[in-house]
């Protein structure tokens, strides 16, 4: 979960926020490289009283700043297709789950077993044994190591379902239907909220995941059932 003076992306829980995290890093130093060298130039045209010749209307230098950022955007433009081509795959899941927003708390529906449904609403703040706005009464329950299929739609407006440690943020739009997937990769307990701007109560509509082997997740259900 994020904690105060954190300038850094939260620790990935998935493959998938592993992805993201090695996308922004390597973006970040392309970026890098061009401010320091943006930089460079117009520091020593400002502080040179001379223009250098081959700066005005040179063929060389014409062709090396079209070229140059025109490999810059290749060494950014592949990763990042890379990237939203495996956010968008989705290979054989174990189980599906259904997530309704509402303004302002979230049901859920495991859509594979029977008669699995619940509301979750945040727990009030007074209780010093929880996470202030971010814990809730009912946790969504999901076994690890095992690809999960989510579909996420809104009863009244337009909410979004986000867990920045697994790298998921899919709006939940009424009378639509949107799906991604997501893989955990160890257990504990991950924390998001919904990130849209959807009224007075915004704020407290946090979600909790918890993340169990499969075996606890088994027992779970039956004893739900």
């Amino acid at each position: 979960m994020a904690t105060w003076s954190n300038l850094n992306l939260q620790n990935s829980a998935s493959p998938l926020m592993e992805q993201i995290i090695f996308f922004h890093d390597h973006t970040l130093v392309i970026l890098l490289m061009i401010t320091i060298l943006v930089s460079y130039l117009m520091i020593m045209l400002f502080f040179n009283s001379y223009i250098n010749r081959f700066l005005l209307e040179e063929q060389m230098i014409e062709m090396i700043w079209t070229i140059l950022p025109a490999i810059t955007l290749i060494f950014i433009a592949l990763p990042s297709l890379r990237l939203l081509y495996l956010l968008d795959e989705l290979n054989n899941p174990l189980m599906t789950l259904k997530s309704i927003g509402h303004q302002w708390y979230w049901s859920y529906e495991y859509s594979d077993f029977y008669n699995v449904e619940f509301d979750s609403y945040m727990i009030q703040p007074d209780n010093k044994n929880n996470f202030r706005l971010l814990d809730v009464d009912n946790r969504i329950v999901i076994p690890m190591n095992n690809q999960i299929r989510i579909l996420i739609t809104a009863t009244d407006v337009i909410h979004s379902w986000t867990i920045p440690s697994l790298g998921i943020k899919v709006d939940a739009n009424p009378g639509r239907l949107n799906q991604t997937n997501f893989f955990i990769n160890r257990p504990g307990l991950y924390y998001g909220q919904c990130s849209e701007i959807c009224g007075a109560n915004h704020s407290f509509m946090p979600i909790v995941i918890e993340s169990i082997s499969i075996k606890n997740f088994i027992n779970w259900i039956n004893n739900y059932s």
